[in-house]
């Protein structure tokens, strides 16, 4: 077996792309520390979501020829940053109603802002469904809830967010909302069997300002 050798060209210039790449992943995982250190020293917190009202325009189900359902509401939503040091991107967010773990309005867009430090966001989106086809057990479930004279919703929120401290910005990240949203029927009299309650003026009545689940 013959051992061949560099010659002195060939050698310098391996060496040298050694010493590149060891100092190109040096200055890499510099870059990560600075960044890890970064990171845990200002420890950003995940915004804080109030749902503060949620007034009903509508709420009507329809029994025949099949269950569906017509929605019409209005949300005031408020996002508080937390974060005396970090800033808080929201380049994309939708709000939803859901019952019982059913998508009853269509997503809202609800504008992009930028949240500095300790900044309070309000938002008042309208959450519309027309005609939403419900499952023969929650319409019935509906209908209970209303003679019970109390309905639970969940307003929603999905949204894609990055967190800005100085200079540096992350990448986006996921966040969930679900706030619960209890309203009274009639007063708490109920609708006495009707499922068709339709809305009108006080007839739902949102309950209280519920602080809402959040996930990121």
């Amino acid at each position: 077996m013959s051992i061949k050798h560099c010659d002195k060209h060939d050698c310098e210039r391996q060496r040298l792309y050694r010493q590149f790449c060891a100092a190109l992943v040096a200055v890499i995982l510099l870059i990560l520390l600075i960044v890890l250190i970064v990171w845990l020293v200002l420890r950003p917190t995940k915004p804080r979501f109030y749902l503060n009202d949620l007034t009903v325009a509508c709420l009507n189900a329809t029994s025949s020829p099949a269950p569906y359902l017509t929605v019409t509401l209005q949300a005031t939503l408020a996002a508080r940053n937390p974060n005396s040091r970090v800033g808080i991107y929201y380049d994309r967010a939708d709000a939803y109603a859901e019952y019982k773990g059913q998508q009853v309005t269509v997503p809202t867009a609800l504008p992009v802002v930028y949240q500095g430090h300790l900044d309070v966001s309000v938002w008042s989106p309208f959450l519309v469904g027309a005609n939403v086809a419900l499952p023969p057990y929650l319409a019935v479930s509906l209908a209970q809830d209303e003679t019970a004279g109390y309905v639970l919703l969940t307003v929603r929120v999905d949204a894609s967010i990055r967190w800005k401290a100085g200079a540096f910005v992350t990448g986006h990240y996921h966040l969930r909302v679900r706030c619960p949203a209890l309203l009274t029927v009639n007063g708490g009299q109920g609708s006495y069997g009707s499922i068709a309650g339709g809305g009108g003026d006080g007839y739902f009545h949102f309950q209280r300002a519920a602080p809402c689940v959040v996930d990121v």
